[in-house]
């Protein structure tokens, strides 16, 4: 429940009561004298998704939109009148929805300084091939505050929070990908980990730069469930670490191909940092509006010219998120596509009768780098084989096949992994 505070000019106070009234809401209120003004407390309680309609209709109704008001969380209510939640839309206020977002985003000391921590517990967790350290340095990201501010301000058209929001995810970012560059070339020249690493063989790793729509798919929902979240009065907490996964290890695998010198590694995890970026914002700016949150002064109709010049920074901010969405979506898209041809070329060749005995464990298509105007592109297979079992002509076979499959030129490497097996 929300209990709500109101200070009313004795003038407007049968206004007040009329919408109260009309609504059945209890109330309560005391005078406040001051000189030969004399004012009004009320207070009421109501359920967070009721608070916009009545302030809306106390607006209407002639209360100075600028008025005290003060909107408390209260634990229980016992009240007379029967306003139910269930009544009314499933979400907060126009202002607490602001209040929130802008509680969420903590300083730049602890948003920046958490933001560092959490790369490096990332880094430390893709290089360690551990689940379990990548997911913890998810808890720690404070990423969900610039996100949902940014969402927020671009929803309502709040040029302070559209800034900061926007602003800090950038920054934060850049923080994320430099800390887990700087902390990557210490563990490597320093000798924590084998000099002979393949990092981009690692599980943890390789997950992240080959972006597909399963990778997409996190961020798009991951946005969306931050403005639910955040919206209907529903804890975020949880939807912060889904936005930190989509963001943070990304930033660390940036940072990680950096340091080792591996463009493919670098390239590929940056795709997908920004996919994931472009998505949660897109698609959290798309559902607060679809939620109804917007300008309080929004037309009904299509906007004129002065409605665009006084939206300019929303317009601008949709405009760049939708292009940075749809050109990595672009890239993810065409991934996808060489994917599945390499898939089906690679099954194509393991089904000849000669290579019965093979038994394929898996299949990755990644980023190799950047080649004059198109995207370079390798490709991993893995097979278990008898034991001692040669195949001299396998990894040349699928290198044609794949290559005539894309119809360009790639590189192919194939691991074996022996299996021994007794009669029964």
């Amino acid at each position: 429940m929300r209990l709500i505070q109101l200070r009313v000019p004795d003038p407007d106070l049968d206004d007040v009561r009329e919408v109260l009234d009309g609504r059945d809401v209890s109330y309560v209120r005391s005078t406040e004298e001051s000189g030969e003004d004399t004012a009004w407390l009320v207070q009421f309680p109501l359920p967070p998704e009721a608070v916009d309609e009545v302030f809306e209709a106390l607006e209407a109704a002639g209360l100075d939109p600028d008025r005290y008001a003060v909107v408390a969380t209260a634990e229980t209510a016992r009240m007379e009148g029967n306003v139910e939640a269930r009544d009314h839309e499933d979400r907060i206020s126009h202002d607490e929805l602001r209040g929130r977002a802008v509680g969420m985003n903590p300083g730049a000391v602890t948003y920046y300084g958490m933001t560092l921590l959490s790369a490096v517990v990332a880094t430390a967790g893709l290089l360690l091939d551990s689940p379990a350290v990548v997911v913890g340095s998810m808890v720690i990201a404070p990423q969900v505050g610039s996100a949902l501010t940014a969402s927020v301000g671009t929803a309502l058209n709040d040029r302070t929070l559209l800034v900061e929001g926007y602003r800090d995810q950038i920054l934060g970012l850049l923080t994320a990908v430099l800390g887990a560059t700087l902390f990557g070339l210490v563990v490597r020249y320093a000798g924590f980990v084998p000099a002979q690493l393949r990092v981009g063989t690692v599980q943890q790793i390789s997950q992240r730069i080959s972006p597909g729509f399963l990778s997409m798919a996190v961020g798009i929902c991951a946005g969306a469930a931050g403005a639910v979240g955040l919206a209907t009065a529903l804890p975020v907490s949880l939807v912060g670490v889904m936005i930190a996964a989509a963001l943070i290890p990304a930033a660390a695998a940036v940072g990680v191909g950096i340091a080792w010198g591996l463009p493919a590694v670098a390239l590929g995890a940056g795709i997908l940092l920004l996919v994931n970026a472009a998505s949660i914002n897109l698609t959290g700016f798309i559902v607060l509006w679809a939620l109804g949150f917007r300008p309080s002064d929004w037309p009904d109709g299509p906007p004129d010219s002065a409605t665009v010049r006084r939206y300019g920074p929303t317009i601008v901010a949709v405009l760049a998120l939708t292009t940075a969405f749809v050109g990595a979506s672009a890239v993810t898209g065409q991934q996808m596509r060489v994917e599945t041809q390499v898939n089906d070329a690679v099954s194509e060749v393991l089904d000849r009768p000669i290579y019965e005995d093979l038994r394929l464990l898996s299949v990755q298509t990644r980023f190799g780098g950047v080649s004059v105007y198109r995207l370079d592109r390798e490709v991993a297979v893995e097979v278990s084989r008898p034991d001692d079992t040669a195949y001299p002509q396998l990894t040349l076979r699928l290198a044609d096949a794949v290559s005539a499959a894309i119809e360009e030129a790639v590189a192919v490497e194939v691991s074996f992994v022996d299996r021994q097996s007794t009669a029964a």
